[in-house]
């Protein structure tokens, strides 16, 4: 993507989908469990158990809590997002599983709660997301969970969420929950001309905006 507009970044924190980013590597490769994170209580979750069920599945909650406290100076614990979220409708809890993130009652509940100007985009083509980085948004995108590593062969797109907080001509900038620390945790450079193997092309456009009472 050549055209790509002037180099922007946002100066975005960053948060895990993990409370312990340095451990991320060693929790999905299954030497440690999430269960044993030392940092789990930082969640917000009721027990060790409670915060390893959710803790695979808090990328969306991850990027949520980088645009809050980036635009609110506020950023609420993860799990308790989560069960927010299911309140909200933008997850569905089963006993074994999760289904979600749902993007439009999630971006309903991020306006409604937070004040934030949030789109669901079901459409949103790579081309499009330096134009919204310019504008000052960011962009929770679908991709797959080994864009952290670039695999050359992902089985399939999308999958996990990570936060675009920048881009140049030749790169996008991510912030990954489920990134390698020193890798690609943190403005994270993904080739655009890679992007495609990764991105669903589709996520949620958020914004900033006041904050209701």
């Amino acid at each position: 993507m050549s055209d790509a507009p002037v180099f922007l970044t946002r100066p975005v924190p960053y948060y895990a989908q993990w409370e312990s980013a340095a451990l991320v590597p060693d929790i999905i490769g299954g030497t440690l469990s999430a269960a044993d994170d030392p940092l789990w209580q930082r969640s917000g979750a009721a027990s060790r158990e409670e915060y390893a069920f959710w803790s695979w599945r808090l990328c969306g909650m991850a990027c949520l809590r980088m645009a809050l406290e980036h635009w609110c100076g506020t950023a609420p614990p993860a799990v308790t997002l989560a069960e927010e979220c299911v309140e909200a409708g933008a997850y569905v809890r089963h006993p074994d599983r999760v289904d979600g993130l749902i993007y439009a009652p999630f971006a309903a509940y991020a306006r409604r709660r937070w004040g934030l100007f949030a789109e669901s985009r079901p459409r949103l083509p790579a081309e499009e997301l330096p134009e919204h980085l310019a504008a000052g948004r960011l962009a929770m995108l679908s991709v797959h969970p080994s864009l952290r590593t670039l695999d050359p062969r992902p089985p399939h797109r999308g999958g996990h969420l990570v936060l675009a907080v920048g881009a140049t001509p030749d790169h996008l900038l991510v912030h990954n929950p489920s990134g390698f620390p020193d890798a690609s945790q943190r403005f994270a450079e993904v080739p655009w001309a890679d992007l495609g193997r990764f991105y669903a092309e589709r996520g949620v456009l958020l914004g900033p905006g006041e904050r209701r009472s």
